[in-house]
């Protein structure tokens, strides 16, 4: 895993639209009854001026009211034609500051629901027709996606090159030498990357791009001092070189937070492109030299890749004021921490090997969970915009999200059967490993479902307990993981089956 943890762009909120309210064209009173003007044809012209439509209807006749119900069903014709659920239209007309006593005194109805409700009964369903979905099935950033698959796992290869540079002849907590630096290096990095992502992806969404390379300008060699430090302080006797190379791997997972969250993907395989020298060390000894150059070479190309792009946030003023609260990045980095540990125990498995297929198996599958989260996305906003009960929306919606977990879950096997095949002398993954391994991924896509609709909170509190359970009490890790996925897939019923949940 590397870079920004899989975080992607917020969608930008689009504001529920205003009431429109009528205006007087003549702000002097009027005496009762149709006056000269008022009988002009609309759009004729009087003294020179073109007579405007009446935004309130006129009455039928002299001295007969207006039902005010009837004047704002009017108004709101447009948006109650394409709403699906009446909560659609009570949230229109909160955000309109129309208050309960408001209601009662104007309309005769309880409150904003019964209001809505009302509304929602008198106005004929007339929902726009789809649009025309793209052909084939690589529509919908297919090849984006699994190109950030790609560069999420092949960092991995980083420690192929280094294992014989790291080999420390005591371990800790059951673990090889040199391994608690690198975790804990690895660690604070996928914190502080996701939280940096946030910000600098929130900066994206209110269009200032400066202003996201001025955030990550200033945010990424933070992130990569601190993970440096964690690791140096989280090294002990003979661990050194362990330590070092987790300084090299935060200030990795830095430069490549910069790539990903400005899109530069491409650049970042290229600075990738010299880890593939690991391949050959699969099954012969590379002299130390040749690994660590290709090691430097792979990290140096990415450092210089991201200060080229960061060009734009070193301008005067770039990083504009009254920017998003950094508080607001906080659950994003909790939630980067509670996954990056459950891929971790994915990764302590019967054996080192069999635990590392399962890291890449996870790693690689993070870019079709990518495309099937907007996949999902499309297919609900489809839905929203033909079907006309909320019933019908509902059961859409469940049924999308079965079809993408699934289809998410299926390539999640698929690749861990193909990294047993690849990886040499790896054994075959048990059932109850390729069990705990579907759980922590549906874990995974469930809470990457919910940040991307704005509960990350929740996401995050469930994948921190798990991860704490599962670290406290290694044997209730499959229980943990469960429990887990269990109340994630509640939450996101309860969440996206509702329409308002799905307009953006």
């Amino acid at each position: 895993m590397s870079g920004s943890l899989w975080l992607k762009p917020p969608t930008a909120q689009t504001p529920l639209p205003a009431i429109p309210r009528p205006r007087r064209e003549d702000p002097t009173p009027t005496p009762p009854g149709p006056a000269a003007d008022d009988l002009a044809a609309p759009g004729s012209v009087t003294d020179g001026l073109a007579v405007p439509v009446p935004a309130v209807p006129v009455p039928a006749a002299p001295g007969l009211a207006v039902d005010p119900l009837d004047v704002l069903a009017e108004r709101l014709d447009p948006f109650v034609a394409v709403a699906v659920h009446p909560d659609e239209i009570a949230a229109l007309l909160e955000s309109d500051g129309m208050t309960d006593d408001h209601i009662r005194l104007t309309y005769g109805r309880a409150d904003s629901f019964a209001l809505a409700e009302d509304l929602y009964a008198r106005g004929e369903r007339r929902h726009p027709a789809p649009e025309a979905p793209d052909t084939g099935p690589w529509h919908g950033e297919l090849a984006g996606c699994l190109l950030r698959g790609l560069v999420f796992a092949l960092p991995g290869l980083a420690y192929v090159l280094a294992a014989p540079l790291l080999a420390g002849e005591h371990g800790r907590f059951g673990l090889p030498g040199g391994t608690v630096p690198l975790l804990a290096g690895a660690v604070t990095g996928w914190v502080w990357n996701q939280a940096l992502s946030h910000r600098a992806y929130t900066w994206l969404g209110l269009g200032d791009r400066p202003a996201a390379a001025r955030a990550l300008l200033t945010g990424a060699p933070a992130g990569a001092l601190a993970g440096s430090a964690v690791a140096l302080a989280a090294a002990g006797p003979g661990e050194i070189p362990a330590a070092l190379f987790a300084a090299g791997q935060s200030l990795y997972l830095a430069a490549a937070t910069v790539l990903l969250v400005l899109g530069r993907e491409r650049a970042l395989l290229c600075a990738l492109l010299p880890l593939a020298g690991a391949v050959p060390a699969f099954r012969w000894d590379l002299p130390d030299l040749l690994r660590a150059g290709l090691l430097l070479a792979s990290l140096t190309a990415a450092v210089v890749f991201a200060a080229l792009v960061l060009r734009p946030g070193v301008r005067r003023g770039a990083a504009g004021r009254n920017g998003p609260p950094r508080a607001a990045s906080l659950p994003y980095g909790l939630f980067g921490l509670g996954s990056g540990l459950l891929v971790l125990h994915a990764g302590i498995g019967d054996s080192l090997v069999s635990g590392a297929g399962a890291v890449v198996a996870l790693t690689l599958s993070m870019g079709p969970a990518e495309w099937l989260l907007h996949r999902f996305r499309g297919e609900s906003l489809a839905r929203l915009r033909t079907l006309t009960t909320a019933r019908a929306f509902r059961r859409a919606v469940t049924g999308t999200l079965v079809l993408c977990l699934g289809g998410y879950l299926t390539v999640l096997v698929g690749l861990t059967l193909a990294a047993t095949l690849a990886w040499p002398g790896a054994p075959w993954p048990t059932l109850p490993r390729l069990v705990s391994l579907l759980l922590i991924g549906t874990v995974l896509w469930l809470g990457l479902l919910l940040q991307a609709f704005g509960a990350v909170g929740s996401a995050a509190a469930v994948c921190l307990i798990a991860a704490a359970a599962q670290t406290a009490i290694p044997a209730a890790g499959p229980a943990a993981t469960g429990g887990a996925a269990a109340l994630l897939a509640v939450l996101t019923c309860v969440l996206l089956v509702r329409p308002t949940a799905h307009r953006a």
